[in-house]
């Protein structure tokens, strides 16, 4: 068997598996003392290494390219930043006791994150959608999310575990400042940015893997484990899993009765059910100093595979056998995030 092979009859996405390798590292030798301040340190400089990296990749254009399809756009932001943290809201004001307040902090933080771009537009792709929109609406989002989000944070969040005070100026000078820097620095270097995108994919699960292990770190020293059970996890789990058939029925169902065409409505039901764990961390960590961001993190890092392996069956289905049968396409979608 060949290693493609192996690695496609795996069901578990190796990127996963590395991040719950880094939970069960800060488990049994998590950061102390000197070494928590470095992992804090070093933690910094990779969330600014990515933003700014981000930056220089994505084009401005992209987002304001297909101007025409503005409808498009504007359900799909409606979806991202609206529509899920109105459910997070109401689930939470159903069932307040269901989950503790970190879970519950969770949870909302997952409603108002920007969508992805890479699994958006794979997806989109595969299911035969409107690729160009699902890209520009992709980028879009990112864009508007890291003002949006820490928003919707700071309006949200209060009542669900606290919004620094501070989180803002951490926003602004490690997400804002090299994001802009990065934009700036496209004419010199995006050329060799986008070349090397091997390069910036290392950065983005590293970092991610470095904020996941200095968070359960810190999660660890005060007792992560002691406060979720397997329960509540199961609990986590479901709720995750209605909040992604909601956001995708509701979607589906209501891009039809606005008229949008078939391909449209692949991309509003793909691009506005994604939530990014590559900004999701990052932001949690800053927007969220203080408080317990490893158990914080965990409905999102449910909600990243749940939305995964959800959407890829549902982009075959629609894309239908002969896009479904390319190994070569299901291998980079698992990868992307």
């Amino acid at each position: 068997m060949t290693i493609s092979r192996l690695r496609s009859s795996i069901p578990v996405d190796p990127y996963i598996a590395a991040i719950v390798g880094m939970v069960g590292l800060a488990t049994l030798l998590p950061l102390h003392g000197v070494g928590t301040a470095i992992g804090g340190h070093a933690t910094d400089v990779a969330i600014a290494l990515l933003f700014f990296l981000h930056g220089a990749r994505l084009s401005t254009t992209e987002a304001l390219v297909g101007a025409r399809h503005w409808r498009l756009h504007l359900v799909i932001f409606l979806a991202t930043f609206g529509l899920f943290p109105l459910l997070g809201l109401a689930a939470h004001a159903l069932a307040p006791h269901l989950l503790t307040p970190a879970l519950w902090t969770g949870v909302i933080l997952i409603c108002i994150l920007p969508s992805t771009v890479q699994s958006s537009v794979a997806f989109t792709s595969i299911a035969g959608g409107n690729v160009s929109a699902a890209l520009c609406s992709a980028t879009a989002s990112n864009l508007v999310g890291i003002v949006a989000t820490p928003l919707l944070a700071g309006a949200l969040l209060s009542s669900h575990g606290g919004f620094s005070g501070t989180a803002a100026l951490d926003i602004v000078v490690q997400l804002l400042l090299p994001f802009l820097a990065g934009q700036l620095s496209r004419p010199l270097i995006g050329g060799w940015v986008i070349g090397h995108h091997r390069l910036l994919g290392l950065v983005d699960r590293g970092s991610i893997l470095l904020i996941v292990y200095t968070a359960f770190s810190d999660g660890v020293s005060h007792g992560i484990w002691h406060q979720v059970n397997a329960t509540q996890m199961v609990t986590v789990f479901g709720i995750d899993m209605v909040l992604l058939a909601l956001v995708l029925l509701i979607t589906h169902f209501g891009s039809g009765l606005l008229g949008f065409s078939r391909e449209d409505r692949i991309a509003i039901m793909f691009c506005g059910s994604k939530k990014s764990l590559a900004s999701g961390l990052p932001m949690a960590s800053l927007m969220l100093a203080g408080q317990p961001v490893g158990l914080i993190v965990l409905p999102l890092m449910l909600f990243h595979q749940i939305q995964l392996m959800t959407c890829a069956a549902l982009a075959r289905s629609y894309g239908g056998h002969a896009q479904a049968g390319s190994g070569e396409t299901g291998g980079a979608l698992l990868q992307a995030h």
